[in-house]
């Protein structure tokens, strides 16, 4: 898929699908700076949303993949994390839950400026960025979390492909 196509959501509302696609509209760094500003402002609600349905011992050495690596790297890994580049990283992330990437991006973002890089310090969040950030803090949390859990799992690469539906084959799996 090509950043020029529209991509489909799993997003029931309407005025957050609409948000996501204004996400998915930036750029790589506006992406990871977005991430970075949600996790700062939500990151204590993030991780309590869904605790049975993430699994640390997944997420945990993709997180920690990134400490040993230089600033360059890690900022690199994480670009290539968010344009679904086939890298060793990505392919990690990608083929985690939704949940477990949701924890990768929380691992990352509490790391930041310790043992993950950090923002710059004169980062302004400016344009669609800065109306993004503020359209999303006036939404109800779980639409909050609807938008970053799509957000989440449209990163990565994956080369699994789900199976044809059943109105385009008349077949089914068999068992």
């Amino acid at each position: 898929m090509t950043s020029s196509e529209p991509r489909t959501t799993e997003i029931n509302e309407q005025p957050t699908d609409a948000l996501f696609k204004r996400y998915d509209a930036l750029g790589v760094d506006d992406k990871l700076a977005l991430l970075y500003y949600v996790y700062e402002a939500m990151g204590s609600s993030i991780t309590p949303a869904a605790p049975e349905a993430a699994d640390p011992e997944l997420a945990e050495p993709l997180i920690k993949a990134l400490y040993d690596m230089s600033e360059a790297d890690q900022l690199e890994a994480m670009r290539a994390v968010v344009r679904g580049d086939q890298s060793d990283i990505s392919q990690r992330y990608g083929g985690l839950s939704a949940n477990n990437q949701l924890l990768v991006w929380y691992g990352w973002a509490e790391a930041m400026g310790d043992r993950i890089v950090d923002m710059p310090s004169d980062y302004e969040a400016k344009g669609p960025l800065s109306e993004i950030l503020s359209d999303l803090k006036g939404m109800e949390f779980q639409s909050q979390i609807s938008l970053l859990r799509e957000a989440a799992t449209q990163m990565g690469f994956s080369n699994v492909t789900a199976p044809p539906p059943l109105a385009e084959t008349g077949v089914t799996d068999s068992l």
